[in-house]
């Protein structure tokens, strides 16, 4: 059991979503969170540094997309589906283009491997709780 889980089975109020969606879209979330900023990072430190300005920017966009998505995904007080489906479509389309601007350099580059690979984790992990979503 994840500390996500955890946090969430001790929340009082009744849970809003399926659990084990949303622990996996939150985590996933803080992992993809983590890769971007790492890969970013890297990217920073590479030697073709200006190759790498699209792949910085989009590794630092999904990064913060995925923190607000974490964040709020993680509040169950007041819940708010259309919030919460605009949130998780923001960040599933932010992964998507983050995860296919770190496969250009993926051959290149381990850390954009790594980072398109969680990348295209989270997006799944959104697109599974988008569907548990009601309209």
């Amino acid at each position: 059991m994840t500390l996500t889980n955890e946090m969430l089975e001790a929340h009082p109020g009744p849970p809003h979503l399926d659990r084990d969606l949303l622990v996996r879209c939150i985590d996933e979330c803080l992992a993809c969170l983590q890769s971007c900023t790492a890969c970013a990072d890297a990217c920073l430190a590479e030697d073709d540094v200006a190759e790498m300005r699209a792949c910085i920017t989009r590794c630092r966009n999904c990064a913060d997309v995925c923190a607000a998505t974490a964040r709020m995904l993680s509040r169950q007080t007041e819940y708010v589906a259309a919030t919460a489906r605009a949130q998780v479509a923001a960040c599933r389309e932010l992964c998507a283009n983050c995860a296919e601007e770190c496969e250009r350099h993926a051959s290149h580059h381990e850390h954009c491997r790594l980072c398109a690979e969680q990348c295209r984790r989270c997006e799944a992990a959104c697109s599974a709780l988008m569907d548990a979503i009601p309209d």
